[in-house]
């Protein structure tokens, strides 16, 4: 009853903003990019590497705003009912399909109240355990979770995190079974999986690389279908789970039943900026990959996020929230 009221309370004014006079002025202020993630995070740093392109392009300020709390549902409500004329848009991440696939309840709809605009860059994660460590390839781990059924562990950043449903993937691609051992983030994880307090973690090549390339780290396989450019010599968990693949992202969106032609502006202009070396090299440097697509390919690619992270939370029995 609640959607309905809202959208029918904003049917008036959408007709305004649909002409093409009204579209053709915009922006007429400054655009508000918002997200659910503390300061220095990633998509903090990515919202920022986007903002001053697209603020030369657009000819206004995008001012970057973090809305935090609730795994960045926060920031996505504020968007879903923020006003729909391309003033303030909002940056998703993988994170925004499994909340939509955990949560009994939320105060918006994840996919009908939203303009998808396009993905800004994808990125894997890496299973990785300490260098010293007694398991020495996703074979050996699989081999010693079926001798001992639960009894290997994995971090994740929380509960219902990507991180957490990547590893409760990998548990039920293999056949295995591990126990989750969640955290607030943070150096926490490195550190007891350094321990041996922990036995696995699943995290990005952001968190995982340095101690990878320092030799404290060993990774088992990176979660992207193939190699990934910057680890090149670390095997995909494909190798020793066939079929398997996940890929976290970030993507711009706006308020839904925001004008087309606004949508599409704001679809070229951030192709054009991701196509910008200094940008690209960028985005690179943080273990992304620049991946713009279409306002209906990335409709088509979150929903179909969410019914996959449904299908592993129903096979891994873990509570809704």
């Amino acid at each position: 009853m609640h959607k309905i009221t809202r959208r029918a309370a904003l049917a008036a004014p959408l007709a305004v903003l649909a002409t093409p006079s009204v579209a053709q002025a915009w922006p007429d202020r400054p655009i508000t990019l918002l997200h659910g993630f503390g300061a220095g995070g990633n998509a903090d740093v990515i919202a920022r590497v986007i903002a001053a392109p697209l603020a030369e392009a657009l000819g206004k300020p995008v001012v970057v705003e973090a809305r935090t709390g609730a795994g960045g549902n926060i920031a996505s409500e504020a968007a879903a009912r923020a006003r729909p004329d391309g003033h303030t848009l909002i940056l998703l991440t993988g994170g925004h399909a499994v909340s939509a696939a955990l949560f009994r309840t939320l105060r918006f709809d994840p996919i009908e109240d939203f303009s998808f605009i396009s993905t800004v860059s994808v990125f894997p994660f890496v299973v990785a355990t300490r260098a010293d460590g007694p398991i020495t390839s996703l074979a050996d781990m699989a081999a010693r979770a079926r001798r001992d059924p639960g009894g290997l562990t994995f971090s994740s950043v929380g509960v219902g995190s990507t991180q957490h449903l990547t590893g409760e993937l990998l548990a039920q691609t293999l056949g295995v079974s591990l126990t989750h051992v969640p955290y607030r983030g943070g150096t926490q994880p490195l550190t007891d999986l350094l321990s041996g307090r922990i036995d696995m973690m699943v995290d990005s090549v952001t968190v995982t690389g340095a101690g990878i390339a320092a030799g404290t780290v060993r990774a088992l396989g990176v979660t992207s279908a193939t190699a990934w450019p910057s680890l090149p010599d670390v095997p995909t968990v494909a190798s020793a789970a066939p079929g398997f693949e996940v890929v976290s992202w970030v993507g711009l969106a706006a308020p839904a039943r925001t004008p087309a032609p606004i949508v599409e502006r704001l679809n070229a202009e951030l192709r054009r900026a991701v196509a910008i070396p200094a940008v690209r090299e960028r985005l690179e440097a943080l273990g992304t990959r620049v991946a713009p697509n279409s306002p209906d390919q990335m409709r088509g690619f979150v929903a179909g996020e969410v019914a996959r992270w449904n299908q592993v939370i129903d096979r891994a029995r873990l509570e809704r929230q």
